[in-house]
Parts: C-alpha cells; structure tokens; sequence
C-alpha cells in the first residue's frame, strides 16, 4: 500500500495559502516524492481568483475592499471562489501514474469519486457531474454556478468546486467544499453587473451547501477526517501526517515575497520573477 502525505487542516491567510499551494507543486516537480494531500482554511475572507480572471470585469473589488475581502489570484484556472466558509484541499502528485490519468478529465473524475465517499460518510448525499454544462453560469465570474464535467453536485446544486494547473509531468488540484454559503456576500463580490435580485435567485438555485443540504453543522474535523478516509478508501493508499519540508518552506516564503503579495500578481495576474 503506497504511504502519501498528509498536511492536516490549519488555517492561514489567503496569500500564504496559495504560496503554499505552488511551492507544493514546483518541489514536487524537482524532487518527487509521494503525493500530498492538505486540508485547510481561511484565516480572513477572500476571494480566490482563477489564473486568466479579469478582475475588472468578474470581481466588484470596492466591495471587497470596504468588507476587508482580500482577493488572491490562484495558480490555477477556473473562476472566482469566494472563501470563509468552506473546507479547501489541494493534491500534488505525478500525473501519469497507476492511480491517477494524464487525461485532466478522469484525474478530476478520480479525485471526485474521493471526496464523494469522504462527504457520503459525512452524511452529505451528492453525484458526480456525468456532463458538464461550462459557459459563464448565472453568477458569471462565480465558481460554483458553473458545474463542470465530474465535479459533484447536491440535490442537483453544485457542492464543490475544483480547478487545476499541470506542467513537467505534475499537477496541482484545489477545491473548496461549501459548509455555509453567503448569498449576500457572494452576489455583492462576484461582479457589478446584472439586476442583484435576479442574480441572487440564479445564484441560489444553482449552489448549495452542507449545512443547507443536511440540515446541521457538521464540523471541519469530521469532514476532514471523512474525506481523509475516501481517499484512503478509494485509493488503497495510506495518509500519514507530516509538515512542509525545509525546501517547500523556503519556497514559500520566496512566493510570498515575490508574488502572492504583490498587486501586478493579485490584480493583473503579472509578475512572480519567472514563475
């Protein structure tokens, strides 16, 4: 049985979340090593931003501002996630391997069929997305009123939402699972265009939640600990907790300093001194 590493939920700010993120990638590109998984969450609200996203145009940043939401730009692709109540995980591994397909839509239908025995133990009845319907959604810079193919729905209602980047024989997948849901807060965050009502009814009818779809709270610990074990479960793997390495540290520290903190990044999706 293969050994992964586990990095347990802890919360950090936006920037450091993403930088910890890329530097996961590009160590494992150089150096290998068993996958990771990392369960974690926000220590301020944010919006996650996908890497081509124009923030003028799907973001209504002086809302953002005056509500002290930090908005990050991820490495990724995908549309805007607005964070604060949800669960994120990231995955690093090699994308060709016995487990996982170079093609992105079987390693997202992989990871989707994890997270749904996680949530299923959770009580959480969802399905995962057989096909797709892209486009803009009605929230349109808005992740999850776009439901992709092999992404997981609840009551017909997307749940989760993933993205991912690949490079030199790598990828990075990150998600966000919805534990609460702020219709007010998203409809304001996610564009400036659009009568609010009537975007706040499409919103709502296309995104739910696991307190909304279980009727309770159910804690980041169980849904950690339930998700942990799908992966295991599905995979036939074994996760043993650890911590970021010494290189992946410093790494991190550098992406701080030279991109996730830096506005050419955040805002025009420019800059990083070549990464």
């Amino acid at each position: 049985m293969d050994t992964w590493r586990l990095l347990p939920f802890r919360r950090y700010d936006p920037f450091e979340n993403m930088a910890i993120d890329e530097a996961l990638f590009r160590v494992h590109q150089q150096e290998g090593g068993s996958p990771v998984l990392r369960f974690f969450g926000w220590k301020d609200p944010a919006v996650s931003l996908g890497y081509f996203q124009d923030v003028e145009a799907e973001i209504n940043g002086e809302y953002c501002r005056d509500k002290g939401i930090k908005i990050v730009r991820r490495p990724t692709g995908g549309k805007g996630v607005l964070h604060g109540g949800d669960l994120t995980y990231s995955l690093v591994a090699r994308e060709n391997t016995p487990l996982f397909s170079p093609d992105i839509i079987e390693t997202y239908r992989t990871v989707s069929r994890c997270l749904i025995r996680g949530l299923d133990r959770s009580g959480v009845a969802v399905e995962i997305v057989k096909e797709g319907r892209g486009g803009s959604g009605p929230g349109g810079g808005f992740c999850f009123t776009t439901p992709y193919k092999n992404e997981i729905l609840a009551g017909g209602r997307k749940i989760c939402g993933s993205a991912q980047i690949r490079a030199r024989g790598v990828f990075l997948q990150h998600g966000s699972v919805l534990i609460d849901f702020d219709l007010h807060t998203a409809c304001a965050a996610m564009g400036k265009r659009g009568d609010p009502n009537l975007k706040a009814l499409k919103i709502a009818s296309a995104v739910t939640s696991v307190r909304e779809t279980v009727g309770k709270d159910i804690g980041i610990d169980t849904l950690c600990r339930n998700i942990r074990a799908g992966f295991e479960e599905i995979l036939q793997v074994r996760l043993v907790e650890g911590a970021l390495s010494p290189e992946e540290e410093a790494l991190k520290a550098r992406l701080l300093e030279e991109k996730y903190h830096s506005d050419e990044w955040n805002m025009k999706g420019r800059g990083g001194r070549g990464y």
